[in-house]
């Protein structure tokens, strides 16, 4: 009542009149309850002033307590001192007793069990000798485990004598349990039933022999089971390849008949399993056999049929078995080829696709096809076990497959119209692309076959074909002239292209870059579905190296084609009579010439060629004209100053000519990098001319400044250029060999009519005499060195020596790459 105030709390209490008669009994409730409160406030009082005396006697008794606890701890710690020396004094007796008594069991324990073990080894002699053998197996069990005790006491005559017993009771029940398996198969149907039931028991016997009696008992039965087989296989009438197919009916055939009563051999033994791996063994040494003695190549159809046969059989084993299977889809891997990209390789493919066979290469693991105690599932591989015998005699397949493929090529190339399409993608002639249908199928027949030796001299032949077919490429390309008629007219190694003919020259290139790229995705097919072992040997880089030698004859081709059309206009150059021209003009009809026929040739060769080509054929053009269009002005007979301008002026004209090539094949990707490449060939022309027009009293020092590398020849002949006669070039020459040359090299100077040019063409390669002149080789590889961009930038060293030794195509690739 702590919200309620006083007065209202006796107006609860006494709400009228009538309860006014109940206050005299509260009043005395109220006094007497505070007569209890005032007592225990008193007695509070009184205990709290007594506590503080008891408190101080409670801490006196407590620490007296501590004293005497103390004191016992001592008396109770000495008492366990005495104790402990009398307890040992007592264990040191019943140690004693307790190792006697533990020596005493041991040896109770001992003779208990040799008591069992005379007893279990009696039982089972008398159980062995009345081939009792569900019995004798348990006996058995329990003898072993008895004799197991009895390891420690090998040397003791009696477990000697005992263990002895044991070894020619279980020698007895071997021999009896091979004894009885031997009567299967001979006596009546009651018989029969009877001896299976003692069969399945004897079983029993066999697991608790040794192991090598199983697999002896097993061995045994499964070389009576085939005794008919190799009797009747090795007959005349059916030891024949074309009855191989009957091989493989007949153990199909025992195995259903003989289902119910092998099923006396526990699971665990796999019988049938291990009679079908013995079944293949002898199969194939009598297949060896057959195939060995024949005096004649075999019948192609004949060889084929039973090898396939022999493949299905041994598809059925492993699916049944549950053994080891290839893993391979082969089909997928041999569909994708052809089917990629027509571009050319890259250094990073190259390095992920060998990274890629190298791992492969690393992680497969070789099989053991010799396991001849193998559980089902536990690797063996019945794939192969036969079929393999036929690997060294399929040798008339793969001269079958060659000589098909190779009548088919022969077949595409007749029927090649070297002609693409309208709208075609790649451009590539239809023979190349129909050429790797028949090589994938050829693969597949093969690959359904074996995928050991024989598709890898499948592979070769393949190598073969495909490079039949690029030097049937390579054929197809122009030729030069050839004969007395040609070399009488000068045109002697000169090609001539038309058209049509440098059409057929992008078909060619392109072709044989598709066949590069598919050559490589052929080999890596084959590289994963041939056996892992052979899969290194795998390669065709020889192929493709045949094909980048096609890819790089025919663009020299194109080159030494457009170098012949310009013949023409360099013959017209050296019978402009510079040495007369009174004014500088518009740039002369030699250079419009010039620029006609790259104008007709440069968008057709730009929409046909794929870009690294197109660009290679551009350097290599760039590398043709610019050091012939320098030789060229040595074939003039004088050039005067306004015909020196003149000339430096169509310089100009055909180098803006070049330059503007890239654009003319809608081809610019790397016009930066070919235009840096002309102008450094136009340059030398340009050179040359400045020296011509220089005077005469500085023409040796402005030769020395511009063309550094020149020779004395060359100096000579351009004296000759500026009308200097004989006498006044003595002097002038005798102080240019003092203050010495670029390169001092001996050579004569050729004839005033048939100057040598400094820096040969790539038609000089072919024939140096159709430039109307003769030189030595040394002299046109230190000037084509001197003048060109160098054997180290254009490699037209190797370019040389690689053209004129053709029949090395794969330095020619080499060459290409570079």
């Amino acid at each position: 009542m702590d919200k309620s105030t006083t007065l209202d709390y006796i107006n609860q209490m006494f709400p009228t009149e009538e309860s006014l008669a109940g206050v005299e009994p509260l009043m005395q409730k109220i006094h007497g309850e505070i007569r209890r409160v005032d007592a225990g406030i008193l007695a509070a009082v009184r205990q709290q002033s007594n506590s503080g005396t008891k408190a101080k006697e409670d801490l006196a008794a407590a620490r007296q307590a501590v004293e005497e606890l103390m004191y016992k701890i001592r008396e109770i710690k000495t008492k366990a001192e005495q104790s402990e020396t009398m307890v040992q004094e007592i264990c040191r007796d019943i140690k004693k007793l307790d190792f006697a008594k533990k020596h005493i069991t041991t040896t109770i324990t001992a003779l208990h069990r040799l008591t069992m073990l005379v007893s279990a080894v009696e039982q089972l002699q008398v159980m062995a000798s009345k081939r009792q053998y569900k019995g004798s197996a348990a006996q058995l069990e329990a003898v072993n485990q008895l004799c197991s005790h009895f390891e420690a006491y090998r040397d003791v005559p009696k477990i000697t004598e005992l263990r002895e017993k044991f070894k020619n009771i279980k020698q007895i029940l071997k021999s009896h349990v091979f004894s009885d398996f031997s009567s299967l198969g001979t006596g009546k149907e009651s018989e029969e039933s009877n001896l299976l039931q003692q069969l399945s028991e004897a079983c029993l016997v066999v697991d608790a022999l040794e192991a090598s009696v199983r697999e002896e008992l097993v061995n045994n039965f499964c070389s009576r089971e085939l005794t008919s087989y190799e009797q009747i296989f090795e007959g005349a009438e059916l030891a024949k390849l074309d009855k191989t197919e009957r091989r493989y009916a007949w153990i199909k055939r025992r195995m259903r008949t003989n289902e119910e009563i092998w099923k006396i051999f526990p699971s665990s033994w796999h019988v049938s399993y291990r009679l079908c791996i013995q079944f293949c063994k002898k199969t194939r040494k009598q297949l060896e056999d057959i195939l060995n003695n024949q005096k004649e190549k075999p019948d192609v159809g004949t060889l084929l049929m039973a090898l396939q046969r022999t493949l299905e059989f041994e598809d059925e084993l492993a699916e049944k078995f549950g053994g080891g299977t290839r893993g391979r889809e082969v089909g997928n891997e041999i569909e994708e080829i052809g089917r990629g990209e027509n571009t050319t390789p890259n250094a990073s493919d190259i390095r992920k696709k060998y990274e890629k066979k190298l791992a492969a290469h690393q992680g497969t693991a070789t099989e053991d096809k010799d396991k001849e105690l193998s559980v089902p599932g536990a690797g063996f591989n019945f794939r192969g076990i036969i079929s393999s015998c036929f690997e060294p005699h399929l040798t008339v397949y793969t001269e079958l497959e060659e000589k098909t493929l190779m009548e088919n090529l022969e077949k595409l190339v007749q029927e090649e119209t070297w002609d693409v399409e309208e709208g075609s993608q790649n451009n590539v002639l239809s023979s190349s692309m129909q050429l790797f249908l028949i090589i994938k199928r050829s693969l597949k027949r093969c690959s359904a076959l074996t995928k050991n030796q024989t598709l890898f001299n499948l592979f070769k032949v393949f190598q073969r074909i495909l490079k039949a077919y690029a030097t049937k490429l390579f054929a197809r390309l122009p030729k030069g002239g050839t004969g007395i008629v040609a070399a009488a007219t000068g045109m002697d190694g000169q090609i001539k292209t038309s058209d049509r003919d440098e059409r057929v020259i992008c078909y060619i290139v392109n072709s044989a870059e598709y066949c590069t790229n598919t050559s490589g995705e052929l080999a890596e097919s084959v590289s994963k579905i041939i056996d892992s072992q052979l899969a290194d040997g795998v390669d065709m880089s020889e192929v493709q190296d045949e094909f980048s030698a096609v890819i790089t004859r025919a663009l020299v081709t194109l080159v030494q084609g457009l170098e012949t059309k310009f013949d023409n206009e360099m013959a017209a150059m050296a019978r402009v009579p510079w040495g007369t021209l009174e004014s500088v003009g518009d740039q002369s009809e030699y250079v419009n010439g010039i620029n006609m026929i790259l104008a007709s040739s440069i968008p057709i060769l730009g929409r046909l060629l794929s870009p690294i080509y197109f660009q290679f054929f551009l350097d290599k053009l760039a590398s043709s004209l610019g050091p012939r269009f320098y030789a060229n002005i040595f074939k003039c007979k004088q050039i005067s100053e306004t015909g020196a301008q003149q000339m430096l002026l169509d310089t100009q004209a055909v180098k803006t000519i070049l330059l503007d090539i890239p654009s003319l094949g809608h081809q610019a990707s790397r016009a930066a990098s070919y235009a840096k490449f002309v102008s450094r060939e136009m340059s030398k022309a340009e050179a040359l001319l400045k020296v011509i027009l220089s005077p005469i009293d500085s023409v040796a020092d402005t030769y020395r400044a511009l063309l550094p590398e020149g020779t004395p020849m060359e100096f000579q002949r351009i004296l000759e250029l500026k009308g200097l006669k004989k006498t006044d070039q003595q002097s002038i020459l005798e102080d240019f060999n003092k203050h010495g040359p670029g390169i001092t090299k001996p050579s004569t100077p050729p004839p005033v009519a048939t100057p040598v040019p400094t820096a040969p063409t790539v038609s000089l390669i072919q024939n140096p005499t159709s430039a109307g002149f003769l030189a030595p080789r040394e002299d046109v590889l230190t000037r084509a060195a001197a003048l060109g961009r160098g054997a180290a930038t254009t490699g037209f060293k190797r370019f040389l020596a690689l053209t004129e030794a053709a029949k090395d195509r794969k330095e020619i690739r080499k060459f290409f790459n570079a």
